[in-house]
C-alpha cells in the first residue's frame, strides 16, 4: 500500500497547535473591506482555531501526517 500524502493545498492553509488542534486564517479578508465592519476586520486579524467539528475533517482527510 502506497503512503499517504498530505494535500499540498492544506499543508499551506493549516497548522496543528501543540495540543493538536487546527489554526487557520480566517476568510473574507482580501478585498472589498470598507463595506465590513471595523468589529469583524478587528476580530479576524491573525489566526484562530477551527472548530472541533471541521478540524476532525482536515486531519484526517487532508493532513493524515500532520
Amino acid at each position: 500500500m502506497p503512503k499517504m500524502k498530505t494535500k499540498s493545498g492544506a499543508k499551506k492553509r493549516f497548522s496543528f497547535t501543540a495540543t493538536g488542534k487546527v489554526r487557520m486564517n480566517p476568510a473574507k479578508k482580501r478585498h472589498m473591506l470598507r463595506r465590513r465592519p471595523q468589529k469583524m476586520k478587528r476580530q479576524h486579524r491573525g489566526t484562530e482555531l477551527m472548530h472541533p467539528a471541521d478540524a476532525k475533517i482536515v486531519a484526517k482527510f487532508f493532513l493524515p501526517n500532520g
